[in-house]
């Protein structure tokens, strides 16, 4: 049975597609029903991101039968957490619940987000029981949420989902942020340190597959790390300090052994091997640097966020939802 919504509630749930066009109707359709059910204001904005089968026409044609949707559309596939920042910067209702578009993230679960933030958290994480993935996803969904970890600075970074229920204000605090790389729960904790997390069902996917590949996953773990926090740079001048001080005692050991034995170290292996960990130590150093000075660089170029192709207009925003 669908839990009861606090009266004249507002919400405004996002959604970023990509290539679900299989799926919207349907997502659409349980989010009326459950929303409906407290006698809700809603509204659904579907940001089209890229897409390359017909989610676009599907989000118009909803649109137009649905009152409470509303469609924007990409110019290119930007990412989901470009397309979730736009679509947050487009809400009218003072809570926002972000959530997938395969239906994984069940609609029914809402209503559980929702008491939780009533509770006086600002972020309320909806957290899996159990992955609906393969082991790889898997792995990479943990090395994401340990890189989230040590960005966010909160526990509850290890509870991170992309289904979530937050309040729309938190947006104030990255409202001039304009970098192409975005990572929303990064920038939630610019706002906020209160968050929570709940255990939610997670079904297994509507249709199709997964975008989120290992490779993807770990490349926005790196992103997060070195967009949103200066950890790799400390830990490349620890790592230097390590090996410098591991140099200087090895130049102790040299020098005592000639003092005492009159000779030197026998043995041109072992010193290629210390100079190949000393060489592999620099350019990994200078391969972190080079990550900044590249997002530097980026920044620099003012590249958009995102850009806006078109948005569907509805008739109005429903306080009943659609009929």
């Amino acid at each position: 049975m669908v839990e009861q919504l606090e009266e004249k509630k507002q919400v405004s749930v996002i959604i970023p597609v990509f290539n679900s066009a299989g799926s919207l109707e349907d997502l659409v359709s349980r989010l009326d029903s459950v929303l409906q059910a407290g006698g809700a204001s809603y509204e659904i904005i579907l940001v089209n991101d890229g897409s390359r089968d017909n989610s676009w026409q599907v989000i118009a044609d909803l649109s137009r039968n649905h009152a409470a949707v509303r469609g924007i559309n990409l110019m290119r596939n930007y990412g989901q957490h470009n397309a979730l920042l736009c679509g947050l910067r487009e809400a009218n209702y003072p809570v926002s619940v972000t959530m997938d578009d395969d239906l994984q993230h069940l609609p029914e679960e809402i209503p559980r987000l929702l008491e939780e933030l009533e509770k006086g958290y600002d972020v309320v994480y909806g957290t899996p029981t159990r992955q609906q993935h393969g082991l790889w996803r898997n792995l990479a969904s943990t090395i994401t949420r340990l890189a989230l970890q040590s960005t966010m600075g909160v526990e509850n970074a290890r509870k991170v989902s992309a289904f979530r229920a937050l309040h729309t204000d938190l947006r104030q605090a990255f409202g001039s942020f304009r970098s192409p790389f975005v990572t929303l729960d990064v920038l939630l904790a610019w706002g906020t340190t209160r968050f929570s997390a709940v255990p939610v069902e997670h079904a297994p996917r509507h249709s199709g597959t997964s975008n989120y590949t290992f490779r993807k996953l770990i490349q926005h773990a790196i992103n997060m790390m070195t967009g949103f926090t200066i950890l790799p740079l400390q830990l490349a001048s620890l790592l230097g300090f390590s090996f410098a001080l591991f140099g200087f005692v090895i130049l102790i050991y040299v020098i005592g052994r000639y003092l005492v034995q009159g000779g030197s170290v026998p043995g041109f292996p072992f010193l290629a091997s210390i100079i190949a960990v000393f060489s592999g130590v620099q350019l990994f150093s200078l391969g972190i640097i080079g990550e900044y000075l590249a997002r530097m660089h980026f920044r620099l170029m003012e590249r958009p966020t995102y850009v806006i192709r078109a948005q569907t207009v509805s008739p109005s925003v429903s306080s009943e939802g659609s009929q």
